[in-house]
């Protein structure tokens, strides 16, 4: 079981991590998305985002005006490491920061559908 301190450490930072953590959550996302949900600028974002395309770690397409980041389904190395972002998520990360970052609703509510 690896902790978010232990991916911090091995990805060089915290907002790589996020971003790695988000993507595996989620399946998906885009740089304005993932700063939002973390409270960090864009910028650290979308250089992480970037960083990673190139690596060939994450592929990413046009959204409208947005990029959507998403797992590169070629990458070699892709298992591993999604099995990591798993267990980190089911057992290394706090509940109450579990459910503030990862369990965020992603789809809109039925319309006239009562709160």
């Amino acid at each position: 079981m690896a902790t978010q301190a232990t991916l911090e450490t091995l990805f060089g930072g915290q907002a790589a991590a996020k971003v790695f953590l988000f993507i595996e959550n989620y399946g998906e996302g885009y740089a304005s998305g993932i700063a939002k949900t973390f409270e960090m600028p864009v910028s650290e974002v979308q250089k992480q985002l970037k960083k990673f395309e190139e690596a060939g770690i994450l592929v990413s397409r046009s959204v409208g005006t947005s990029r959507m980041y998403t797992w590169n389904p070629r990458d070699p190395a892709l298992e591993g490491l999604r099995q990591l972002l798993k267990s980190t998520l089911e057992y290394g990360i706090p509940t109450d920061r579990l459910e503030k970052y990862f369990r965020q609703r992603r789809r809109p509510r039925r319309q006239g559908k009562p709160l």
